[in-house]
């Protein structure tokens, strides 16, 4: 009768225990889950939830605030979400806040987030729907990724191949990093080109000099440029200058005329400077002039001796004589 009792209160015990083990996974499960919290619920729509189950967690500034209440299917090929989030938070989620899909770590399970909204807009209530905000994909990520990574293994073959081809001194670059002349050669540029900087400096510096001289008061260019009476005069100069030009020109053309009448026959001046007749004629007038001219001055020589002029004569040379003493 004692063990029988004795069984009976082991049994008890570990009734109790387990009565006791099971309230308190109750109590811990629903603590989790936020059955016995005040809530109120929240709806989002996405085209895609990516594995998201009923019960997973929803986070607000990396704080748990409630979990998934149920999904179902909206419209023709969405899904809303019904979120069950604890009232004692819905002061702090604003109805321009956005709802999207992430993930509780790198490979954990799928989470709700809920972010952003502004002061401006007043806190949320049951049953209002937040803005969706879709995920990144991660299969799509990984095709990308899988594709960057093919692109990275082609340059980088091609950036093998380019650097063996310089290593080699293939192509100009090449060229130009293993041939020692190639490289005094570029040297050589770079110091020409060097040498041609400093004279263009040079250069304009010499020019700026100039052009603040020619700025001076005083001089002949700064007062061409500022004086506006000798610019009236030099206008004035260029006019005269122009008028001399027309009237030389018209000097040129009239002697023209006058030097083609000389070479013409028509006149006495062409005549005596082109007819060979009349200059023969004129010559031999001259030379019979000439011989007259002699002949007559022969003849008065005479006439001195002769008989009825020589007392005259006589006469003249005495009064002569007589002056000049």
């Amino acid at each position: 009768m004692r063990g029988e009792n004795k069984r009976s209160v082991i049994v008890g015990i570990f009734v109790f225990v387990g009565i006791a083990i099971l309230v308190a996974g109750v109590l811990t499960l629903g603590g989790q889950q936020k059955k016995f919290v005040k809530a109120i619920q929240l709806k989002a729509v996405f085209d895609d939830i990516g594995g998201l189950q009923e019960g997973n967690n929803i986070w607000f500034s990396g704080v748990k605030i409630g979990t998934v209440r149920k999904i179902n299917f909206y419209g023709d090929a969405q899904v809303e979400i019904e979120m069950n989030v604890e009232e004692e938070v819905v002061e702090f989620i604003r109805k321009d806040s956005k709802a999207t899909i992430s993930s509780d770590g790198l490979i954990g399970n799928k989470i709700i987030v809920i972010y952003g909204g502004t002061t401006l807009a007043p806190a949320v209530e049951d049953g209002d729907r937040l803005e969706s905000v879709m995920p990144l994909d991660t299969d799509q990520m990984m095709e990308t990724l899988q594709v960057n990574n093919e692109n990275l293994v082609e340059i980088t073959g091609n950036l093998k191949n380019l650097t063996s081809k310089l290593a080699e001194g293939e192509g100009m670059v090449g060229a130009a990093l293993t041939d020692s002349l190639l490289a005094e050669n570029f040297r050589a540029i770079v110091n020409n080109l060097n040498q041609a900087s400093i004279n263009s400096n040079r250069m304009i510096n010499e020019l700026k000099s100039f052009t603040a001289k020619l700025n001076q008061e005083g001089n002949l260019f700064n007062e061409l440029v500022t004086d506006t009476t000798m610019v009236s005069e030099m206008k004035q100069t260029l006019v005269s200058l122009n008028t001399a030009a027309e009237n030389a020109q018209k000097m040129t053309s009239e002697l023209s005329t006058v030097t083609e009448k000389f070479n013409s026959t028509d006149n006495s001046v062409g005549m005596l400077l082109n007819d060979p007749e009349l200059a023969e004629t004129l010559r031999s007038t001259l030379q019979n002039a000439d011989s007259a001219s002699y002949n007559l001055n022969r003849g008065m020589d005479a006439l001195e001796y002769t008989w009825p002029f020589n007392k005259g004569f006589k006469r003249k040379k005495k009064a002569e004589e007589k002056e000049n003493n």
